[in-house]
């Protein structure tokens, strides 16, 4: 029962931060977002909202990296991002195209404590830093996934991370720019471009 609240809010943390971003993504919120005891903060989270944080960060690193390097391993590098790629497609649409990633919403946005007061700006400042760090050896893992796949491909490792990086920062961009456009119309067209340069790489 003690699991199941604590992963209930850092799945409910996880999901607000990719709907609504981190300043939104109160402990307050969270409870009432989890449908979990407020008292069971301080119990499961005695860091408060950075220790809650950076549990659902690390679980939405999990949720993209898992899938990605089960896809690229079956499929290889060109149909393994293409499914990939469609889930992306599947959950903007399921979300009515709320839903972007949490993981970038946490290297575009300030961190700010529920209870902020000016004292706390360095704290603040400090917790900012290693919450970006997080968030960047995230990014590189996705990269690592990818480029892994391609090098199994055959593809020189300096270009397979190259790629890798063009693969990575198309999709997470395309992905706000199909939030923004309400339409996975940018998602379509960036696959499009990313398929024609993994298959002239590979060839």
């Amino acid at each position: 029962m003690s699991t199941s609240t604590r992963d209930r809010m850092i799945v409910g943390a996880a999901d607000l931060l990719r709907r609504k971003g981190m300043t939104a993504t109160s402990m307050r919120e969270v409870v009432r977002h989890s449908n979990t005891p407020r008292g069971s903060i301080a119990h499961h989270f005695p860091g408060g909202k950075r220790q809650l944080l950076e549990a659902a960060i690390e679980h939405a690193g999990r949720e993209v990296s898992e899938p990605l390097a089960l896809l690229l391993a079956k499929h290889g590098p060109v149909k393994g991002m293409q499914h990939f790629v469609g889930l992306w497609r599947a959950t903007l649409e399921e979300t009515n195209f709320e839903a972007g990633c949490a993981v970038l919403a946490v290297a575009v946005e300030h961190y700010a404590s529920d209870q902020r007061s000016e004292s706390e700006g360095e704290l603040e400042a400090q917790i900012q830093s290693q919450l970006l760090d997080q968030a960047n050896g995230i990014f590189i893992e996705w990269q690592e996934i990818v480029a892994h796949s391609l090098r199994d491909a055959g593809l020189p490792s300096a270009r397979s991370r190259s790629l890798a990086l063009l693969a990575i920062a198309s999709i997470e961009g395309s992905v706000a720019l199909c939030r923004a456009a309400r339409s996975a119309e940018p998602l379509d067209l960036i696959w499009t471009e990313l398929k024609h340069s993994f298959e002239q790489a590979l060839l």
